[in-house]
């Protein structure tokens, strides 16, 4: 199972832009060797089935990839990665119910896995729930689970959630660490809610480790003539720290267009809308950087593809 996971992530890593040729051949070395004892495993119309929902998956063809992935769960019922595969692409379509089933089997076939509890979180979120509607679907006293779990809420800015996840937990010392920064953000949360001066508050107070205070930074950096390096510097901190932000990838993309770096900008652009759930306003802004970008590449038909799904009154 485990060489399979590789073989999921693996692939992403070929369809990513920040990937070096150097880097890419010595990935696919790595892949095609342990390919070979992974193909030992599976049945030729499970693997057949795999690889061709990963294919389908990187260029986007979201339809075929379930329909290949949803064979695979015919083939091998209890297979995690294809249940995980299979929560994000229903998530991606707002299928939410659904993609919280397989999410829930994912996760409960490796509760310690961090990638399928983001998942499942993702899918709360979008389903506007909290985790605790599911707490009784998951092996709540397994405490790498909720370690996860609660470091994933507190990558989101959600802290009052992340902290409650850690109650009633035997506490190791990457746990205090993780409550630490916890408590810490609360307690700057507070402190940004307390009446202020008029004197202190004609200076801004940003607290950039939360996505709210990121955010703030960003929309004055892109609607002002800010150094656009700096730009650049900001949103690529803002993608690592909370990497399922699509504002963050937007806004990169954006900044990456600025640079005229406009085929890594369509990446991430693209890498924005695989994240993005319910927000007519940004999901316009991304489309209108995917048609700079790809008018600035002579592709008019995909400018014009990305032109024509923006949706008015937002």
């Amino acid at each position: 199972m485990k060489k399979l996971i590789f073989l999921a992530f693996a692939f992403g890593v070929f369809i990513s832009p920040k990937v070096s040729c150097a880097q890419e051949e010595e990935e696919r070395i790595i892949v095609e060797e342990s390919s070979e004892v992974f193909l030992e495993d599976y049945s030729d119309t499970f693997q057949e089935n795999f690889f061709e929902g990963l294919k389908q998956k990187g260029i986007r063809n979201y339809d075929r990839a379930i329909s290949h992935f949803l064979e695979c769960k015919r083939l091998q019922p209890g297979n995690t990665v294809v249940s995980f595969e299979l929560a994000k692409f229903h998530l991606y379509d707002k299928q939410f119910i659904l993609a919280q089933e397989y999410a829930l089997e994912a996760l409960n076939g490796e509760p310690e896995n961090y990638w399928y509890a983001e998942t499942l979180v993702n899918v709360i979120d979008a389903k506007k729930s909290v985790i605790e509607e599911v707490k009784g679907e998951l092996p709540w006293s397994n405490v790498e689970l909720r370690n996860n779990l609660s470091e994933i809420y507190f990558l989101n800015a959600n802290y009052m959630t992340a902290k409650s996840l850690l109650k009633g937990i035997k506490v190791s010392k990457k746990q205090e660490y993780l409550e630490s920064k916890i408590n810490d953000s609360i307690s700057k949360q507070q402190k940004k809610l307390l009446p202020v001066s008029k004197t202190e508050s004609a200076v801004p107070s940003e607290d950039l480790k939360s996505v709210e205070g990121y955010k703030a930074k960003i929309e004055v950096m892109l609607t002002t003539a800010s150094d656009n390096a700096i730009l650049l510097e900001t949103t690529e901190e803002a993608m690592e720290s909370f990497p399922s932000q699509p504002y963050f990838y937007y806004a990169n993309g954006a900044a990456l267009n600025r640079a005229l770096q406009h085929k890594i900008a369509i990446d991430i652009l693209e890498t924005a809308l695989d994240y993005l759930i319910e927000d007519a306003p940004l999901e316009n802004a991304i489309y209108k950087e995917l048609a700079n970008a790809y008018t600035a590449t002579n592709n008019t038909s995909k400018a014009n593809m990305y032109l024509s799904k923006i949706k008015s009154g937002f």
